[in-house]
């Protein structure tokens, strides 16, 4: 509906400048928001006041020549002319309600599919293989995949990249260790059953030892030349590890699958033809041995130009190397129209050097549109980055068990009755909502603090409230014994509260471009629990079963049904499931 408005004023804006009423090439910035207070209407606009310098003209003049040219639809009521010039567009009632009941009619909620569907490559999650996965991967994991499953439902071709940490030369260590024990006649997929135990057992004898860490040296270039044994030791390790990740991916509800791994490793072979590439461009210069790019618009303190080292004087590849392949094969192979990287924002500058280089280097298509989703960190209550009480950095799957048992707990308490295996369930769908719903409500680019105590509460902005605010409009139907497909009757918006609930309802579509356009989760986290809130005022002032007529109770039911249909598809599209009963 914000587009409609905007593209009614656009329009406006051309006639003007047909008229001569406004300079022909005038861009006006103008902005067209959702009121707070409804007694301005249901959006406002700017723009009489942005075109009164260019018009020479009054702003409210102005607003007046507008409103005269604004076309007569059925969608907006009244317009009003507010202050020094604001204009305030009030929407028709009739109109809002064939709206919710197109939306309440339409498996799709009434969002529509995009005109002009993008490939869209995400990059999210990214593990590095050699550790379990931690907490610091929480927020890349579920924050991509919460965008990539908004950008599917809008009718994107999205392909997801989980460009996991697999090659260089800590592998070395690792493998050294595995070959020593499977010499010592130790079943290797046992050792590796505790990721964590196994790096530092690698990690202690490499710092110990010389005759080992020079076979791990050793090791390295032998996996790097493909040395057919030690890349089948490390497809073992590979193999192993990457079923530690996938088990908790499955446990998130996160939808990465072997499919998606596209690991440093793949872009090997392709790495010297990176180099060779970058040198047909010019753009790579030898610094003391190294191979550079430098560019001027990435300055140090000393107001030169920083390197992007490609190649080292040993020879050896860098990560910037390996991304810059990658984004190459995204492009050409995967034919990508847009590209989004979930990172830790600490590492922008190195996102934005490597997309100024792939731009100039030809790697990427003009068109081609590559953003860096950077967020912040998890924050324990020492306002410093979350570990255990130990002082180690939290593995994720601990993180998930304790979350999941908290819920249990709190569940047992208000249902003492219930039995083992539904209360099981429910502990798990929480415990899951809880962490996830904690992290996505949160603005990306920020840190957040980590507690337990905060995200499993049933009050407040939390995944435990939006799923019993979910369930709770379920129930109105269950417990009614109501067949949601016999409901029928137009919607009738006679209470100020249910014109409040059935405008929420029409915005979802709005609130899913938006998040596919920046990358911002929280921001359907706040609709939602602006619905669950707004609909729970609603169910408080309006008898629903008990309400005055039969109209007036088979149009409220169907303003519970689409809240609850939407409720379940906003949850879904942010990775949290849903429960019937709690």
């Amino acid at each position: 509906m914000k587009e409609y408005v905007s593209e009614q004023l656009l329009q406006i804006i051309n006639k003007l400048k047909k008229q001569q009423f406004i300079p022909e090439d005038i861009i006006p910035r103008f902005t067209v928001e959702r009121t707070k207070d409804k007694s301005h209407g249901d959006f406002a606009t700017n723009l009489a006041l942005t075109l009164a310098k260019p018009a020479k003209a009054n702003p409210r003049q102005i607003a007046e020549k507008i409103v005269s040219l604004l076309p007569q639809n059925g969608v907006i009521e009244k317009v009003e002319i507010a202050g020094p010039g604001f204009i305030n567009f009030f929407l028709d009632e009739s109109w809002l309600a064939r709206q919710v009941s197109a939306a309440l009619a339409d498996p799709h909620l009434g969002v529509s599919r995009v005109k002009n569907p993008q490939t869209v490559v995400i990059d999210y999650s990214s593990p590095n293989l050699a550790k379990e996965m931690h907490v610091g991967h929480l927020r890349s994991t579920i924050i991509g995949d919460a965008v990539a499953r908004t950008l599917d439902f809008l009718g994107h071709q999205v392909i997801r990249q989980n460009h996991v940490g697999d090659w260089g030369t800590q592998f070395g260590m690792l493998l050294a260790l595995m070959e020593q024990l499977r010499h010592e006649g130790h079943e290797i997929s046992m050792e590796l059953a505790d990721l964590e135990n196994f790096y530092r057992q690698a990690k202690q004898k490499f710092d110990d030892s010389a005759e080992f860490a020079t076979r791990s040296r050793q090791l390295v270039v032998e996996l790097q030349s493909g040395n057919e044994n030690c890349l089948a030791l490390w497809q073992e390790f590979l193999t192993i590890s990457l079923s530690h990740c996938q088990k908790i991916y499955d446990r998130l509800g996160v939808g990465l699958s072997p499919e998606a791994i596209y690991g440093e490793s793949a872009y090997n072979n392709d790495l010297p033809l990176v180099v060779r590439d970058l040198e047909k461009t010019g753009l790579l210069i030898e610094d003391q041995g190294a191979k550079c790019v430098f560019l001027d618009e990435f300055k140090g303190q000393d107001d030169k130009p920083l390197p992007m080292i490609i190649q080292k004087n040993d020879g050896g590849y860098l990560y910037a190397t390996t991304d810059l392949a990658a984004l190459r094969y995204r492009q050409n192979q995967l034919k990508a129209d847009r590209i989004l990287y979930f990172v830790d924002v600490r590492q922008s500058h190195h996102f934005n050097h490597l997309f100024a280089v792939a731009r100039k280097a030809g790697f990427l298509a003009a068109t081609t549109e590559v953003q860096h989703m950077g967020f912040g960190t998890v924050m324990g209550d020492d306002g410093k980055p979350f570990k255990t009480r130990s002082g180690s950095v939290a593995k994720l799957a601990d993180l998930i068990d304790e979350a999941e048992n908290r819920a249990r707990m709190l569940v047992a308490e208000k249902n003492p009755e219930m039995d083992a295996a539904e209360l099981e369930e429910i502990g798990r769908v929480v415990g899951i909502a809880s962490i996830k719903y904690a992290d996505l409500a949160k603005n990306r680019s920020s840190d957040y603090l980590f507690s337990f105590d905060n995200m499993i509460s049933f009050e407040g902005d939390t995944g435990p409230y939006m799923l019993y605010a979910y369930t709770r409009v379920a129930s109105i139907f269950r417990k009614a014994e109501i067949d949601e497909n016999s409901l029928s009757g137009e919607i009738i918006l006679g209470e100020e509260i249910e014109r409040e609930l059935a405008n929420l309802q029409i915005q979802f579509a709005e609130i899913l471009s938006r998040v596919a356009e920046r990358g911002t989760p929280h921001l359907l986290c706040a609709y939602l629990y602006d619905l669950a809130s707004t609909f729970s005022s609603f169910y408080k002032n309006c008898p629903v079963l008990s309400a005055e007529s039969e109209k007036s109770r088979n149009s409220r039911l169907q303003l519970c049904l689409l809240t609850a249909r939407i409720l379940k598809q906003g949850l879904e599209l942010l990775g949290i499931g849903t429960l019937e009963r709690m």
